[in-house]
């Protein structure tokens, strides 16, 4: 988990949207330290489950569908650019091709 608050170290975050794997108390911590709302479900088997906002739960599935569909162009999914720069540029070429179907 400690990539989790690596992701979120220096972003400026209000709130974090994840699936339950991310359920960790460790990780809720760090993401309400910083003033922020986690997101994240609680895993079954845990004693105390915790509550969160339901509705916008259903945003992650709106991001995990538009990567699945971005990722259909090669170049996006295998990230052949060098460039942090021109990586995002062929995001947003490809973003721009899912809009227009």
């Amino acid at each position: 988990m400690m990539q989790a608050k690596a992701l979120i170290e220096d972003l400026p975050i209000e709130v974090v949207i994840a699936d339950k794997g991310y359920d960790s108390r460790a990780v809720v911590e760090a993401i309400e330290a910083r003033g922020a709302e986690a997101v994240i479900p609680s895993l079954k088997n845990r004693a105390e489950q915790r509550v969160y906002d339901r509705e916008r739960y259903k945003d992650r599935n709106l991001a995990q569908r538009f990567w699945f569909k971005a990722k259909q162009y090669r170049r996006v999914a295998t990230r052949y650019e060098k460039t942090a720069r021109n990586y995002l540029a062929f995001v947003h070429v490809a973003s721009i091709m899912i809009l227009l179907q």
